[in-house]
């Protein structure tokens, strides 16, 4: 017995084209979602010590913060 499994938004034909492109797309999407982060980080780390206060946020935690993995002191204060 054979058994096609289908997620949703694929077909079940295989296209090599569209698997390239959707593959380009999903490449230049980090890249662009890299960038942005990395802008958050650089203009957090312009910020004085009390504003990053005031935020609820310390030096060390810039990049947790910006990149998601907040740490549960920080959750605390939201």
């Amino acid at each position: 017995m054979t058994t096609i499994l289908q997620t949703a938004g694929q077909s079940l034909s295989p296209s090599s084209s569209g698997g390239f492109l959707r593959s380009i797309v999903n490449g230049v999407q980090a890249l662009f979602d890299h960038l942005e982060r990395r802008a958050a980080i650089k203009t957090l780390n312009e910020l004085d010590e009390r504003a990053l206060r005031d935020i609820g946020i310390s030096r060390s935690q810039i990049e947790d913060a910006v990149y998601g993995s907040v740490k549960t002191d920080l959750m605390r204060y939201m």
